[in-house]
Order: C-alpha cells, then sequence, then structure tokens
C-alpha cells in the first residue's frame, strides 16, 4: 500500500545517507594528511566518529521506546546535514571528531528506529524480505563516498573538509523526503503501550477501515516499561551476547577494512589504488547482492557460522600471503570481500528477530551500541596496527577477530528464521 511505500522509501534514503556519511571518514583523512600534521592517533579517532556515535544506539533506541519511532526519524537527518555540513568551517581535530561523534549519533537513530518503524508496518514476510534489500541502498550510499572522495579535487588544503562535507547532501535528500512525506507513528508500539483506540485510528487512516489491532492485542495488559536490567534476565541475555558480539566483531573487520582502504591498499602495495579501490567496492556490493540471494535459502545460523568461517580464512590467508602478487592478493581481497559483504545482511534482521516488541528497540539498540564499539576499534586501530606492522599485521588481527566470532556463533547463536523454525517443529 501507498504508506509502506512511503515509509521503505523514506529508510532507504536514510540508510544512504549513513552508508555515505560513515564510508567518507577514510577518503577524507587521506587526503588531509597530503596537507595537514595528522598522527596515527587523530586518523584512527576521527575515522572512528561516527561509529563512536553510533554507539549511542543504546540511548536512541530506549528513548524510542518510551516516546515512540516518528518524532525522532523526522529530525535527525537535519541534523546529521548540518553537522556534515560544519566540517567546512573547522580544521581543528577535535572539533572535527566532535562533528563526526553528533554525526554518528544521528546515524543511530535510523539504524535503530528507522529498522524498528519499518519492521512495525510492514506485513508480515514483507518485513525480513525489505530489510535485506535496506544494505543494498545503504552499500550504494557507501560505494558513493568512496568515488565522491577519491575524485573531489581542486580545493587545495580545504579539500578534506569539503570531502567531509559532502554528507550533508543525501542527508539533506533524505529529511526534506520525510518533511514533505511525513512518516507515521508506530500502531503496535501504540498498542503494546496500551493506547489500542490510537492506533486502530492509525491503521484505519492509512491502511483503510476493514483494518485494525489484532483482537489478542486489545486483551493483554500494556507492557511494562522496558529497561536494561530486562535484556540481563534469562529469556535475552543469550540473545544480546550473541546479537551484539556477531554484530561487533563483523563490524571490526569490515569498517577498519572499507574506511581506511586506500591505507591498506597502499600497504598491500597494490599499485594502482584507485582502480584496486573500484574492484574491492564492487565485491563488496556483489556480495550484498548474493547474501540477499541466499538470506531465505539457509538458515540464520548456518548463515552466521560459515560467514564468520570462511572470512577469517580468507583474510587470514592474505596476511599469510605477504609474498604474493598484487593480481593474487587483489582476487583474494576481493573474494574476502563478497564473504563477509554477505553476511551483512543479517545486521538488519537478525538483531530484530531476537527480540519482541516491547524490548526491540532498547535490545536491537543494545545490539547496535556493543557492534559500533567493535567498528570503533577496528577503524582506530587499523592505521594504527598497518604503521606499526604494515597491513599483514592489521589482517593478522582481522583474521582472529573473525574466528572468535565464528566460535560464538557455533556455541550460541539461536535460530530466528521462521521457515527454519517451522521444520524444526
Amino acid at each position: 500500500m501507498p504508506i509502506h511505500i512511503r515509509i521503505f522509501v523514506a529508510i532507504v534514503l536514510g540508510q544512504m545517507a549513513c552508508g555515505f556519511a560513515l564510508g567518507i571518514s577514510g577518503t577524507a583523512l587521506s587526503n588531509a594528511a597530503q596537507y595537514i600534521q595528522i598522527s596515527d592517533f587523530w586518523t584512527g579517532l576521527i575515522g572512528a566518529g561516527a561509529l563512536i556515535g553510533l554507539a549511542g544506539s543504546l540511548i536512541v533506541g530506549r528513548i524510542s521506546d518510551k516516546i515512540g519511532r516518528r518524532r525522532m526519524l523526522m529530525l535527525n537527518m537535519y541534523v546529521l546535514a548540518l553537522f556534515s555540513a560544519l566540517s567546512l568551517f573547522t580544521s581543528n581535530l577535535f572539533l572535527t571528531f566532535l562533528l563526526r561523534v553528533g554525526a554518528g549519533l544521528m546515524l543511530a537513530v535510523d539504524y535503530t528506529v528507522g529498522n524498528a518503524l519499518l519492521t512495525e508496518w510492514l506485513p508480515q514476510g514483507e518485513d525480513s524480505k525489505k530489510q535485506t534489500q535496506l544494505l543494498i541502498y545503504w552499500t550504494l550510499g557507501f560505494i558513493a563516498s568512496y568515488l565522491t572522495g577519491i575524485y573531489i579535487t581542486g580545493f587545495g588544503a580545504y579539500t578534506w573538509q569539503v570531502i567531509f562535507a559532502t554528507g550533508a547532501i543525501p542527508a539533506l535528500i533524505a529529511a526534506i523526503f520525510r518533511s514533505i512525506f511525513p512518516l507515521p507513528g508506530s500502531p503496535s508500539w501504540l498498542a503494546s503501550k496500551g493506547k489500542v483506540k490510537k492506533a486502530n485510528h492509525l491503521i484505519r487512516k492509512h491502511l483503510g477501515k476493514k483494518w485494525a489491532v489484532p483482537k489478542r492485542v486489545k486483551k493483554t495488559k500494556p507492557a511494562k516499561q522496558s529497561t536494561w536490567k530486562l535484556l540481563l534476565t534469562k529469556p535475552y541475555r543469550r540473545k544480546v551476547f550473541v546479537g551484539g558480539m556477531f554484530y561487533a566483531c563483523q563490524a571490526f573487520a569490515f569498517f577498519g577494512i572499507s574506511i581506511f582502504l586506500p591505507i591498506l591498499l597502499q600497504g598491500m602495495n597494490i599499485t594502482d589504488e584507485k582502480i584496486s579501490g573500484i574492484i574491492y567496492n564492487g565485491a563488496m556490493f556483489i556480495g550484498i547482492l548474493f547474501g540477499i540471494f541466499i538470506f531465505n535459502r539457509i538458515s540464520r545460523r548456518a548463515f552466521l557460522i560459515a560467514n564468520f568461517l570462511i572470512s577469517s580464512i580468507l583474510i587470514g590467508l592474505l596476511a599469510f600471503g605477504t609474498h604474493f602478487n598484487s593480481i593474487a592478493k587483489l582476487t583474494i581481497f576481493s573474494i574476502f570481500a563478497i564473504i563477509l559483504s554477505s553476511g551483512l545482511v543479517l545486521d538488519y534482521s537478525y538483531p530484530t528477530e531476537l527480540f519482541d516488541i516491547k524490548v526491540r528497540g532498547t535490545g536491537v539498540g543494545t545490539c547496535i551500541t556493543i557492534s559500533r564499539i567493535g567498528a570503533a576499534a577496528g577503524t582506530f586501530l587499523l592505521p594504527i596496527l598497518t604503521n606499526i606492522g604494515g597491513s599483514s599485521l592489521a589482517m593478522w588481527v582481522c583474521a582472529i577477530v573473525l574466528f572468535m566470532s565464528f566460535i560464538i556463533c557455533l556455541i550460541w547463536a539461536p535460530e530466528t528464521s521462521p521457515k527454519f523454525l517451522n521444520k524444526n517443529n
């Protein structure tokens, strides 16, 4: 229905803005090093800034469970555009870091609240399908940031600030769309708070008079206020641990490598960094499509286990094969990109499927917060590790982290796919 299309497009535009804002750091900082003195510490810290801000998903998810989804999603893209644009007016490294943290906090709203709103509006069966499609658009935004960064020239010492500021463009497009086609509230959230009449009014306004909240929901008591303490109880703590750790280990390798790809390619002695970067990003996009293709064909648990095992072997092989020629390195690196990025498909659906409605915002927000700690650590450490021991040391660390996630998923990851849960039952 039109309301489903409106919400999906609004979230898609937000995801493209998120991918762009995260990906722009690497090329901006690589450019900055040509004009200003910037240490490995500040390179890593600013590169991780948006990911540190994304750790605010814990608070964002909690707030959304208290006040609802709509208001936060109507404002966050405007604020993201502002933080990005302000990069034009400062070359101070500490202020740049703070702007990146602020941008990351706005991204947290779309990651946590946007995903929850989409799930709570789409028909059953369509929610997981559309969630996996979101990753295509996020990846397009991420790749667009890399291409934008490497081809922006002509601004001299201000070039890196201009590159950072380009993040305002996709954010502003998403914000204007949401203003022209306003997002609705969440009927299931309203019902979970005991506001069944308001939920029914919202449903009938957008879907028609024959639709309403299910009768079984009317008979239930309003959900108690969700708390972080509730996530530590027996029904949820394993889910929080697995959801957070798989996401964190994956993000450690993915963001560390993808954001600082120019630095890593240089460390691998691959000659044409621009073309090699485009090939890597193209492989990443192929991986997303591959992940979507197999998403509902294998179980979530099997997907996680196989993805982390193969990824760790490939990046370990690359770390070991320092004597390989450039073509061999790029081939292995591209296959690694395909496999690792295929697992990103699980980032949207798996944490959401782990939690029920009363703690979904808080639960998913907690998993995203844990994941951003991993992403920030990978992004912060990669330029430092590369400087200390070359690209091989950075890749060895990534291989160990990915293998650790393989062990965690093998032992504790629960199955959440409705298709395979039904088979088991």
